[in-house]
């Protein structure tokens, strides 16, 4: 799993224009609190079934260290702030965001098969 890091307003810039690209299924977001064993646990579980290559590239955001960023996540994609969190976003915006024992990889597979 290649975790990309989201940490300044340029990555998220450069993650919203990515989800343009046609070459791309998605783009995820993972919210995580490194201070939540919940979050924690989603984590370990997330990457140990992820089973995407290119096509579904993945950024971590920690939530401690860069709070204004999440903040501003939430805000401009108009999703409710929650922790753990999986966003997914196609064309700029959220289409799909489920948090704590909802993030799983088998859900974001139907949730995308269902997409096509």
């Amino acid at each position: 799993m290649n975790w990309l890091r989201l940490e300044n307003p340029s990555d998220f810039q450069q993650l919203l224009d990515a989800s343009f690209s046609d070459n791309l299924s998605a783009v995820a977001i993972f919210k995580h609190s490194t201070r939540c064993v919940i979050s924690t646990m989603a984590k370990v579980r997330l990457a140990a079934s992820w089973n995407f290559k290119d096509e579904l590239p993945i950024y971590y955001l920690d939530l401690i260290q860069h709070r204004a960023l999440s903040n501003q996540v939430s805000e401009e994609l108009g999703v409710e702030h929650q922790s753990p969190q999986l966003l997914l976003i196609k064309g700029g915006k959220c289409f799909y965001h489920t948090s704590h024992n909802g993030i799983s990889v088998r859900e974001i597979n139907s949730f995308l098969k269902q997409k096509d």
